[in-house]
């Protein structure tokens, strides 16, 4: 688990840190690569490998639903900076259909030893019917899996 750093009913912020071996150019082009370490368990379609990402801004999080020919916008690209940093906008899962602004981050530090270092933050607010407190364990245990995924590809 990642760890909930602010919890109320109008948001949340849930953040977690992984080092990795694979050196920040490589964690920046994975992360553009959702369909080789996203769950597809937490997907619409149930197969991550119908998940893509265009890394620049405007740049698509989408995923193809061939079950039904549909389509899902799970977030957009709002700073692409290679090696560095990324940001999307977006409401993931239920936080879709809600009325909600969230903003997840990945920033990359490059570490002495060659590796990097990962920082996940996932920052959301805005009315979420019942409060949005309640979501913020969910979504902690879901994104956090995401980026030891993540972190487990690179190594």
């Amino acid at each position: 688990m990642a760890d909930v750093k602010s919890s109320s009913d109008s948001g949340f912020e849930v953040a977690k840190t992984v080092t990795v071996k694979a050196s920040p150019a490589v964690v920046y082009r994975t992360l553009g690569q959702p369909a080789r370490w996203w769950n597809g368990a937490h997907s619409y379609s149930g197969d991550a490998r119908n998940m893509t990402m265009a890394l620049r801004a405007g740049g698509c999080f989408c995923e193809r639903v061939p079950k039904d020919k549909g389509s899902v916008e799970h977030a957009r690209v709002v700073q692409a900076r290679p090696g560095t940093l990324l940001r999307l906008s977006g409401g993931f899962g239920p936080l879709q259909a809600e009325g909600v602004a969230a903003t997840l981050t990945w920033t990359i530090k490059a570490l002495p030893s060659g590796g990097s270092e990962i920082t996940q933050s996932y920052v959301v607010g805005g009315y979420v019917r019942g409060g949005a407190a309640k979501f913020a364990g969910p979504v902690d245990f879901v994104m956090s899996e995401q980026l030891t995924r993540l972190a487990a590809l690179l190594g």
